[in-house]
């Protein structure tokens, strides 16, 4: 016996429905998910959430840069946050998700004070601008701006 009365009363079973329900009408996540949110969240986890808030299919986002984002947050006391954040499909939208779109498109993580640099050639910026290069990086032979881009 663990010495606790695990019997329901109707009043108890009626405020758990309500409780419930209430939970449901304000779109929280169910239970397992908020569970699950507690443990963290791991590399797979993150880049589902960045491709979700970023609007990248999943395959095109680099699981290094994720790798070192998630770090980053994780070092700061975010773990948990992003844990939430993914456990509720991305939404809603606010500074932590902002700031994982802004890490991921400028290649700058700006997390907890500290800022670093995460990715420049790879920034998803880059992708978004796709009639430029990254500064200091070469275009081709000289002469090559020259030339209309090709289609394609």
């Amino acid at each position: 016996m663990t010495g606790f009365d695990t019997s329901i009363t109707r009043r108890g079973l009626l405020g758990l429905t309500a409780g419930l329900s209430t939970a449901a009408a304000l779109g929280l996540p169910p239970l397992d998910r908020v569970q699950a949110a507690a443990t963290g969240i791991d590399l797979d986890g993150f880049l589902a959430l960045s491709a979700r808030l970023t609007g990248t299919a999943i395959g095109d986002l680099d699981r290094g840069i994720g790798g070192r984002i998630l770090e980053l947050y994780r070092a700061a006391g975010e773990g948990e946050a992003l844990a939430v954040l993914a456990a509720t499909g991305g939404a809603p939208a606010g500074a932590l998700a902002d700031g994982i779109v802004a890490s991921w498109y400028s290649g700058v993580a700006t997390i907890g004070g500290r800022t670093a640099l995460v990715a420049y050639p790879d920034a998803l910026m880059w992708a978004a601008l796709d009639f430029t290069k990254p500064g200091g990086y070469c275009g081709g032979e000289t002469g090559y701006w020259a030339e209309p881009p090709q289609d394609g």
